[in-house]
């Protein structure tokens, strides 16, 4: 063995060779036969040494020699090992061999000793170089993977619908929500939406959710609502609501239909809504009017700032008026 070993130091390898495989041992001589080449011979060498060590050093020279298949056949005697696994992904990774690694942790996922960290970081490899693949292995198999790590991976590679995939089974709904909401094109699902909105913690989210439907989807409002109402404040859902038809009535400049949200706002007990309607269609309504519904309810307090403003107005018309009454009343006696 000694003399096997001297002629391997000063790279005699077939003489090494000849000496190791006398002797049987076959980790050396799977060392001495990848530097001769002989990479087939030297797999079959790793099988009967059957050490970790060995099949790691014959994988990285089949990568190395660009022994693709031979490197897989190694390559899957060394994933099962967790503590491993990185190191692997690594030497191919810093080669740039990201399609043979992937083709490597595939064919590995059918191992009895399959463990969570290969389906983890196959998840990962596809999101960066085949997310086209991602989804159906996160169906799959999400329960074997560390859904943490993928989560990052996921977002780094802006992997928006399977992130909310990711988070609904994290049961991290928050996320999910506000996922779909910031990414309606690639992440928002009508059916998942409702399901998941119906278990958020944050209550903040039903209200931006009503505002998101009204902005993106104003037609199914009404579905939204169904499953939100036992959940709301009702009182500040009719106040946000408020605002969008404000808001609607004032942009629609129709002074008919806003002096008819002026009536609702009053049959409702709305004073507050009443107030602010005011200002917000100030230039659609005719004080005449207001007047009479204020009288009428008995709200002259809330509509008073309303009506301090037309007279700050009215009065500033009539001043410019009088000054140019004045003026041409100077320039008439002047010709």
């Amino acid at each position: 063995l000694q003399v096997g070993d001297r002629c391997y130091e000063e790279g005699m390898y077939e003489a090494a060779k000849l000496l190791y495989n006398n002797v049987s041992n076959f980790a050396r001589l799977a060392s001495t036969l990848v530097h001769l080449g002989e990479y087939q011979a030297a797999v079959d060498s790793a099988r009967k040494a059957n050490s970790t060590r060995t099949w790691k050093e014959v994988c990285f020279a089949c990568v190395d020699g660009e022994e693709f298949r031979l490197a897989q056949i190694c390559g899957l005697h060394i994933v099962i090992h967790a503590d491993e696994l990185e190191d692997l992904i690594s030497y191919y990774q810093d080669r740039g061999y990201f399609e043979e690694l992937i083709a490597l942790l595939e064919a590995a996922l059918g191992l009895e000793r399959a463990h969570m960290g290969m389906f983890t970081e196959l998840a990962i490899l596809y999101s960066k170089f085949k997310p086209q693949k991602m989804r159906e292995h996160l169906e799959l198999f999400w329960s074997r993977v560390n859904i943490p790590k993928v989560l990052r991976a996921a977002e780094q590679s802006h992997l928006w619908a399977e992130l909310v995939f990711l988070y609904d089974k994290y049961e991290e709904y928050d996320n999910a929500v506000i996922t779909m909401m910031s990414h309606p094109t690639d992440a928002w699902k009508e059916g998942l939406f409702k399901d998941i909105i119906a278990k958020v913690a944050n209550v903040e989210l039903y209200y931006k959710s009503l505002s998101f439907y009204l902005d993106y989807k104003p037609l199914l409002l009404n579905d939204l609502l169904t499953i939100l109402s036992p959940r709301l404040d009702h009182s500040r859902a009719v106040t946000f609501f408020s605002k969008d038809a404000m808001l609607y009535a004032a942009e629609s400049k129709d002074a008919e239909l806003a002096e008819t949200l002026l009536q609702w706002f009053l049959e409702e007990g709305r004073k507050e809504c009443f107030a602010a309607c005011l200002f917000a269609s100030y230039d659609l309504l005719h004080p005449d009017v207001v007047l009479e519904l204020a009288w009428r309810h008995n709200i002259m307090d809330f509509a008073m700032p309303y009506f301090i403003q037309v007279m700050r107005e009215y009065l500033t018309k009539v001043s410019a008026s009088l000054k140019s009454n004045t003026e041409l009343m100077l320039f008439i006696v002047y010709l």
